[in-house]
């Protein structure tokens, strides 16, 4: 494994991470702790450190199994979580980003992970014009004082690219160290409008999906369809196909030979000066192990 700073923080993060979002049940599988116990313990022997998870990966579900799987040893985990909104079933949150319900978000947070302080704090996907509530940031810092938080980041949007852009550049201003951010082969944008904005900030920025929610992994021909419980059923059929084509293309053209396409693709994220550590989920320890093994193709630090 490698590592790398994390912004301007003292912290040393893997360069591969493991992204919870499927812990939440929208992937198509209800984890047991038992399966997450197990996908933890490969971490553990791939010497991983960094986790991102979320208040609404489920209600905060994806935290509690996350929790009870590193209590043994939480002091040698980077624990990455978020806060705005509230999960009430599949693809179905409301937002509350007020002082009070963030707030109150992180004292739960807290309690699912079975921990005094969170090590990343970050902003999720929010508007401007709640990331322009002074009052969030002000709760937030005295958080960080009375040792609940250790440092801030922002998730920023998936789709939203000005927001994006807007966000990352007051970054600092808010005191956020970190940007997270979907970035991987077939999603480039970032390196155009935010990631120069990182550079000048000296900001960690973690990427999210940097297997294009499993497009990226080799698994899946055109025609393929998901099962209705998992989110990615609900891309536009044309849009799918299309990206399925050009996976098939960079398959066929920028691979090399004998490397899986997962593993690769993950490197090729961690290529850009830029990224820190890449967040790719997992279902299953043998996945886990596989996103390890692009460690060693990301090049020396």
């Amino acid at each position: 494994m490698k590592y790398r700073r994390l912004g301007n923080t003292e912290l040393q993060a893997s360069v591969i991470g493991i992204g919870t979002w499927q812990f939440g049940g929208e992937w198509g599988h209800d984890f047991s702790q038992k399966e997450a116990n197990a996908i933890f313990d490969a971490a553990r022997e791939a010497q991983i450190n960094l986790i991102d998870t979320a208040e609404c990966y489920g209600d905060h579900l994806s935290e509690q199994l996350v929790g009870e799987a590193i209590q043994c040893d939480r002091d040698r985990w980077i624990v990455a979580t978020k806060f705005g909104h509230r999960f009430y079933s599949f693809n179905k949150r409301d937002w509350d980003l007020s002082p009070e319900g963030v707030q109150q978000q992180l004292e739960a947070s807290l309690r699912a992970l079975q921990t005094d302080v969170i090590d990343l704090y970050q902003f999720h996907s929010g508007s401007n014009q709640a990331f322009d509530n002074d009052a969030l940031w002000t709760m937030l810092d005295k958080q960080k004082q009375a040792g609940k938080i250790r440092f801030l980041g922002i998730s920023v949007s998936a789709s939203q690219a000005e927001t994006n852009v807007y966000q990352t550049a007051r970054a600092t201003q808010v005191g956020a160290n970190v940007i997270q951010i979907v970035y991987n082969r077939l999603q480039r944008t970032p390196e155009e409008s935010v990631f120069p904005l990182c550079e000048q900030q000296h900001l960690g920025v973690l990427a999210r999906v940097p297997l294009a929610s499993g497009l990226l992994s080799g698994k899946y021909a055109k025609g393929v369809t998901f099962p209705s419980n998992d989110i990615r059923s609900q891309q536009n059929e044309e849009q799918l196909r299309k990206k399925l084509e050009e996976v098939e293309r960079i398959q066929r053209e920028e691979v090399p030979a004998g490397t899986p396409m997962a593993t690769w693709a993950l490197a090729w994220c961690l290529k850009h000066p830029v990224v820190t550590s890449v967040i790719p989920g997992c279902k299953t320890p043998e996945q886990l192990r596989q996103n390890a093994a692009a460690a060693e193709l990301a090049g020396n630090d």
